[in-house]
């Protein structure tokens, strides 16, 4: 359809059908060096589960990272070694599986990102940073919605949307849509842009190599909540979230508050 190449990061990466095997490979020995929870559940549904990781001293709080994959593809088990950085740097890291489409809409989707932060949030005391890759970005940038979150809310201190997924009409324009099933009152009401302006300090972060769609949509979230948009040179939508691995990176201080 019309947008599908514009959302097509893949053939457009060089090597970039090499990433997934990459990323499994790395968070299987992250998970085997590293102790940690796993599987733990906010749901009935088997991938309502989150993997939580704890710092050798006392956690300064608690990172909530969620996955992309357009809501449709991945799960954590590629994504743990993402949890290395802030890790390092004193604080705990959750990273929370869900369910995709189509086998739910992304409307549930969302609704099972606020169980699972309401599930961290009751068993992890202290303050929340939430981070999100793509789908993810989008994701936890909707739990910024009063309408949305819990009473976790004010316990947040810090959002970095990674490669935001923020405006979904576009989507309507790319046969991914056959597995989202959004029509135009839908893709509006899931889109972060359109939400309220949140209170609680918000960076978008973004590759400077990734796709114009991608830039465009970093930017609209920028402009519609008036918050800053690092636009991180020579990174494409694959290796943008790699910084997350290393307690020095500037991202990593984006999360946990520098």
């Amino acid at each position: 359809m019309e947008l599908d190449d514009d959302y097509a990061n893949e053939p457009h990466i060089p090597g970039g059908d090499g990433f997934a095997a990459l990323w499994k490979s790395k968070a299987e020995a992250f998970r085997a060096a590293v102790p940690g929870v796993l599987n733990q559940p906010y749901g009935e549904r088997p991938r309502e589960v989150f993997d939580l990781f704890e710092p050798k001293h006392r956690a300064l709080g608690t990172v909530v990272f969620v996955h992309g994959g357009y809501w449709r593809s991945t799960d954590k088990d590629l994504w743990t070694h993402l949890a290395a950085g802030p890790l390092a740097r004193g604080w705990r890291v959750a990273v929370v599986d869900y369910d995709l489409c189509p086998d739910v809409t992304i409307p549930q989707i969302r609704q099972q990102i606020a169980a699972a932060v309401n599930a961290i949030a009751a068993r992890c005391p202290g303050p929340l940073r939430l981070a999100g890759h793509s789908a993810g970005g989008h994701l936890v940038a909707q739990m910024l919605d009063p309408q949305v979150a819990g009473d976790w809310l004010d316990r947040v201190t810090g959002v970095v949307p990674i490669s935001p997924l923020s405006d979904l009409e576009p989507f309507l324009r790319t046969s991914m849509n056959a597995d989202f099933g959004l029509d135009a009152a839908t893709a509006r009401a899931e889109s972060p842009i359109h939400q309220p302006v949140p209170t609680v300090p918000v960076t978008v972060w973004v590759g400077g190599a990734e796709r114009p769609a991608f830039l465009d949509q970093a930017r609209w979230l920028g402009q519609a909540w008036n918050c800053p948009v690092v636009i991180d040179a020579g990174r494409h939508h694959f290796d943008i979230i790699a910084g997350l691995e290393d307690a020095g990176s500037k991202l990593t201080d984006a999360v946990v508050g520098g």
